[in-house]
């Protein structure tokens, strides 16, 4: 079975396709006549090019918006590496459903439908919890053992997948992306320092407001986890099973789901963004379809987000999490279209084009 989830996933990702650089530079090549200042808008130019090249069209709008929260949690809790208890990730994830949390009344004004997916919490949620989408009850604690299987990983990876699968025959074409785990900081500060071969002192933070003694004790819990289970920096899948969780996964399926669907994927914050670090070390192209939203308080938030290449629009030193810094990224995406897409043109105000010298 373990092998017939690889395989699946290797073909899913065998039909991603880079950006569509006919569309990009269809793209630059109208920004250019619209009745402003050339790249006066900065980024927002830039985000909009980059979608255009995912949609593989220069002539596109963002009409259905969804946020994708990924909740499972982490057996390495019982470590001591949190304030809080497993018992709070199932609170939180309940509270998706009822409007309960700083996402959900970020979403309804940014016009982000929510997509709360149990994808292994240790305990069930009725309204949110289906038992086709959830791998397993809880990683295993990676101090003593690995987190999860190689084929759980591989799962959690294509439910990522399907799920925006899922989302795209229902018409959405932008999607965020968003966790709810307590102890994920842990988990992805250890698959970071993996991934990009760095200390793990380096890539590893107070999480939701450890005290230094709990800090040292997170770093000393990452450390002798990679020692005991020597991951593979160049294979995702054992690095996601030996020390990740399950979100970071199903996340690293989201971002993959973007790319085959052809829907620009905004970035969270730390977890999110090794989610999309996973993603582009399992299918390079996929990259493409990566937005950025802003960058993490976690020490290691920018690190990721270099080493994707990636800038990100906005910074408010957020650490919130649940999607909060993608949710808000999306009005100044919709911002930047509307005026791609409805602003005069030099030749319609009557005003000489602006030359662009190098």
């Amino acid at each position: 079975m373990c092998e017939e989830y690889e395989k699946k996933l290797s073909g899913k990702t065998a039909k991603i396709r880079p950006a569509h650089q006919p569309s990009v530079e269809a793209a630059k090549a109208h920004w250019k006549t619209v009745g402003k200042p050339l790249n006066s808008l900065g980024k927002l130019e830039e985000a909009v090019v980059r979608m255009a090249g995912v949609r593989e069209t220069a002539d596109y709008k963002i009409r259905k918006k969804g946020l994708v929260i990924m909740c499972a949690d982490n057996g390495v809790v019982a470590e001591g590496v949190t304030q809080t208890g497993q018992e709070v990730t199932a609170i939180v994830a309940e509270n998706f459903t009822r409007r309960a949390t700083s996402v959900c009344l970020m979403a309804e004004v940014a016009g982000v439908e929510l997509f709360p997916v149990d994808i292994g919490m240790a305990t069930d949620v009725a309204v949110v919890t289906k038992p086709e989408y959830k791998v397993m009850s809880g990683t295993k604690d990676m101090l003593l053992e690995p987190a999860m299987s190689r084929n759980q990983a591989a799962q959690a990876v294509l439910t990522g997948i399907h799920i925006v699968e899922k989302l795209a025959e229902q018409g959405y074409d932008l999607l965020a992306t968003g966790e709810m785990g307590i102890g994920n900081t842990t988990t992805s500060s250890a698959v970071a320092s993996v991934l990009l071969s760095q200390d793990v002192e380096k890539m590893t933070g107070r999480g939701a407001g450890l005290s230094a003694e709990g800090l040292n004790r997170k770093i000393d819990v990452i450390r002798q986890s990679i020692e005991l289970h020597q991951p593979d920096k160049n294979d995702v899948l054992d690095v996601l099973s030996k020390v990740g969780g399950l979100d970071i996964a199903g996340l690293a399926g989201v971002f993959l789901g973007g790319a085959l669907c052809r829907i620009p994927v905004l970035i969270d914050g730390f977890i999110s963004s090794v989610a999309a670090l996973c993603a582009a070390r399992l299918c390079p192209a996929a990259a493409d379809s990566m937005m950025p939203s802003h960058k993490s308080g976690e020490p290691a938030g920018g690190m990721v987000l270099d080493a994707l290449g990636l800038s990100p629009f906005i910074d408010c030193h957020m650490s919130l999490g649940e999607g909060s810094g993608a949710v808000a990224a999306v009005p100044m995406l919709e911002m930047g279209l509307a005026v791609y897409r409805e602003m005069s043109t030099f030749e319609e105000i009557h005003v000489d084009q602006y030359e662009e010298f190098e």
